[in-house]
């Protein structure tokens, strides 16, 4: 498995948490805007609390930060190397692909990913263990009637990169425009193995129908916003998003689920006030499933041996392309 230290073997992935951040910007920001992302603030604050993450028996991260979201693996590196965390990056892109991404056929868009993962990003020789598309409203996905052309290019993208490198992909979905489905199909007429496939954010939804829909398809699904919701918030909480995690495992699908937060130190296109309640609300960042939604779960009835296997052998089958 490629992590931004270099490759380390499956067995050696630990607890990991299939999707974080360190920080996140927008393309070019680091470069040409520097003081949009205080590198002095957001190096320390990553490396303090993913050291919180391996106090509390974390061994792996991966950072699904891509170009547009301001990813900078030289960063990912140092703080990797400071925390003792392993944090696997990606090739891909988010909600916010650049023009030239939109203006280009799947296939060509797909031979930049497939470069970022076997050669290196940015002249680094840093290569990207997974790879990411997302689609929500907006750049991507036009409500109510499905991919934009620019999100059907990275959408494709991504598959042909998968059958090319052998990568994992993890997405970015709306859960109200059941963008995953979309995702699935697509993939599946590129001929992507679903094994290969993480459909992420998708206990923004307690619709079991829905969920175990695509479950059926043969992908893993993602239960990675994690987090303390603001009060008021339409998003369910995390005591529901814990429920959630129990009647799937309930209902037999605890060997295809991983569990994560979505979480960051730093958030570049949030405003500072906004941020700062956001640090309020999880004061435990990374740890916060550890700290609460695991025992949560154990006195809902799940056994440790279950909520083991979600944190330590789903992430080690899912990257090992195990069933």
């Amino acid at each position: 498995v490629n992590t931004v230290l270099g490759p380390v073997g499956s067995t050696q992935l630990g607890m990991v948490l299939p999707h974080e951040h360190c920080y996140v910007s927008s393309a070019g920001m680091l470069a040409v805007y520097p003081e949009r992302v205080p590198l002095d603030f957001v190096i320390p604050e990553a490396v303090a609390a993913l050291k919180q993450l391996k106090e509390a028996g974390g061994s792996t991260i991966v950072d699904c930060t891509t170009h547009d979201l301001g990813r900078n693996v030289e960063v990912m590196a140092r703080i990797s190397r400071e925390s003792g965390i392993n944090i696997i990056c990606t090739t891909g892109s988010w909600i916010d692909p650049p023009r030239s991404f939109q203006m280009m056929r799947p296939k060509d868009l797909a031979e930049l990913y497939i470069r970022e993962a076997t050669i290196g990003i940015e002249g680094t020789g840093i290569k990207a263990g997974i790879i990411k598309c997302a689609h929500e409203t907006g750049t991507t996905w036009e409500r109510g009637k499905g991919f934009t052309p620019a999100g059907e290019i990275t959408c494709r993208a991504a598959a042909i990169a998968q059958r090319a490198t052998g990568l994992p992909i993890t997405t970015h979905t709306e859960v109200e425009e059941r963008t995953g489905l979309a995702q699935i199909k697509v993939f599946e007429e590129e001929g992507v193995d679903m094994n290969r496939v993480y459909i992420g954010h998708c206990n923004d939804s307690s619709d079991l129908d829905y969920l175990t829909e695509m479950l059926q398809r043969g992908v893993w699904l993602g239960l990675d916003r994690t987090v303390p919701e603001e009060p008021g918030s339409a998003r369910p909480n995390w005591e529901g998003r814990a429920m959630t995690i129990k009647r799937l495992i309930d209902v037999g699908w605890g060997h295809r689920i991983m569990l994560s937060h979505d979480w960051m130190v730093f958030q570049g296109f949030l405003p500072t006030k906004v941020a700062k309640k956001l640090r309020t609300l999880n004061p435990d960042g990374y740890t916060f499933i550890l700290h609460n939604v695991i025992p949560r779960l154990h006195e809902l009835g799940v056994s440790k041996q279950q909520t083991d296997a979600i944190l330590y052998e789903n992430p080690r089958r899912f990257f090992s392309n195990l069933k």
